[in-house]
């Protein structure tokens, strides 16, 4: 009876995509099965996955050799030997499965190695080191090839990043750029990051990975901070920097300024920061604002299950809950309340931006000290260079330098937040209250929050049906002039 084989093929490399190398390595395994009068009953192919990276799953050659160790095959057929295995621990699997079924078959198309004697083994053992050896000199010629592309500020290969134009990495798409302003400009306005992650979901923005049906946070996340945003040129993600300390910066057309991108990365880095473990996720605009007239206590939004699209009930209510420690006797329907504080609060900015002015936008005070600093480092670099100070000299002076450099753009990004929140949560004087309901609702929140500090909700007595905004009581922000 015909000894049943597994032809096994794989290539690193498909960049077409269309495995015509795999191909042809089974045409030739085929060929060889026939020669020795085997049955090659299966074929494992890995197209398209390196053997040499440690954190590389081969789902094929995992299947070959439990298969193999199950007894389902006799053997294996490979065009070469460093097509199975290019690290010395893969190929001791599978001399450990040949050392418990001694009488299995392998053959390679290129040479002769017998792995089930020891001679054989051995060989195998030398040919896949010198595979390995060689897949480092190729990793490390590359890794150098990359990094000197980037200290050129050179993008690598590679799908167009969003917010560029697919056929010209280095062209921004304007329509992509559109949508990542407004979304910076809503994480800067008190937005969340999941928030933006389901708009543009729902839109098709971002160019989501195929085959997913849910954005990852941290993709959207990696989006709006991008260093590729302002043209630096990143290396295993992180910024580059040249020999004159300054970032490298790319060939390609940026997006944001510095300042508009430091902004929105010391926001995001700044939530990370101040509400671990704190959920920002609303469902009501009063949710932890609106009290209970009689007991104070904090009122909780309530969505009424019944309620169908066109009905005339009401889609929620905000209710007094003893579950929360309340007294459980006040409760109203959202929609009113919502409408008037919302309209309150629009009112209350508009008159006060009429009266104050438009503000006019500031520089950071300390840009030309900043400066200043960057090229007293660099001469320094420079003096070492031209032998005209030691390298002991240099390094007793850099660190202190660099410390308040690093002091300075991290003051520099908190301004420019700041700065870039305020214009964002500000920006209300000519919102509409049907504007302001198509916000998201943290943007919503931090509109009434910029005005409020909490809504008092008193009783509306019993067998009242109509809506009273005199039992609806704001209370405006100490700065706020009362209503």
């Amino acid at each position: 009876m015909a000894r049943k084989v597994g032809i096994y093929t794989r290539i690193s490399r498909d960049d077409e995509g269309e495995a015509l190398g795999v191909a042809r390595q089974r045409m030739d395994c085929e060929r060889l099965a026939d020669l020795r009068t085997w049955q090659a009953v299966k074929v494992y192919e890995d197209n398209d996955v390196s053997a040499f990276k440690r954190n590389v799953v081969r789902d094929e050659f995992e299947l070959m050799l439990k298969d193999l160790k199950a007894g389902l095959i006799d053997g294996v057929v490979a065009y070469d030997l460093d097509r199975l295995a290019r690290q010395p621990r893969d190929l001791e699997r599978l001399i450990e499965i040949f050392d418990e079924r001694p009488r299995l078959e392998f053959a390679t198309v290129t040479n002769d190695v017998n792995l089930g004697s020891a001679d054989g083994r051995t060989m195998a053992r030398i040919m896949v080191a010198f595979a390995n050896k060689s897949s480092h000199d190729t990793s490390r010629r590359i890794k150098r090839k990359h990094l000197e592309l980037a200290q050129q500020g050179k993008a690598n290969g590679g799908p167009a990043p969003y917010g560029w134009r697919k056929d010209d990495r280095n062209k921004v798409d304007p329509e992509a750029a559109k949508h990542i302003r407004a979304a910076q400009k809503d994480v800067l306005a008190g937005v969340r990051i999941g928030t933006v992650r389901t708009q543009w979901q729902e839109q098709g923005l971002g160019n989501p990975r195929e085959g997913t049906k849910r954005m990852a946070h941290h993709h959207v996340e990696h989006i709006l901070t991008n260093p590729r945003l302002v043209g630096y040129r990143t290396y295993h993600g992180e910024i580059l920097y040249g020999q004159d300390g300054e970032p490298v910066m790319g060939e390609w057309e940026p997006i944001n300024t510095v300042e508009e991108w430091e902004a929105v990365c010391a926001a995001i880095a700044e939530r990370k920061q101040t509400k671990t473990g704190q959920s920002l996720a609303r469902k009501y605009l009063l949710s932890g604002i609106a009290r209970c007239g009689l007991c104070k206590s904090k009122v909780r939004g309530q969505v009424n299950r019944k309620w169908k699209p066109g009905s005339k009930g009401a889609k929620y209510t905000y209710q007094c809950s003893k579950v929360n420690g309340g007294c459980g006797k006040v409760g109203r329907v959202g929609e009113p309340v919502d409408r008037l504080v919302a309209q309150l609060a629009l009112d209350e900015q508009r008159e006060k931006a009429a009266a104050e002015g438009v503000p006019v936008e500031g520089r950071w005070p300390k840009e030309q000290e900043l400066e200043d600093l960057q090229l007293d480092i660099a001469q320094l670099i420079e003096a070492e260079k031209a032998k005209t100070i030691t390298v002991s000299t240099l390094l007793q002076l850099l660190p202190d330098k660099e410390r308040e450099r690093d002091a300075l753009k991290l003051e520099r990004a908190r301004f420019y937040k700041e700065q870039k929140q305020a214009e964002a949560k500000g920006s209300t004087a000519d919102m509409t209250l049907d504007e302001f309901l198509e916000l998201p609702i943290e943007r919503q929140r931090e509109i009434v929050l910029h005005s409020l500090t909490s809504v008092i909700i008193h009783p509306a007595g019993r067998g009242k049906r109509n809506f009273d905004p005199d039992l609806i009581d704001p209370v405006w922000r100490p700065t706020r002039g009362p209503r």
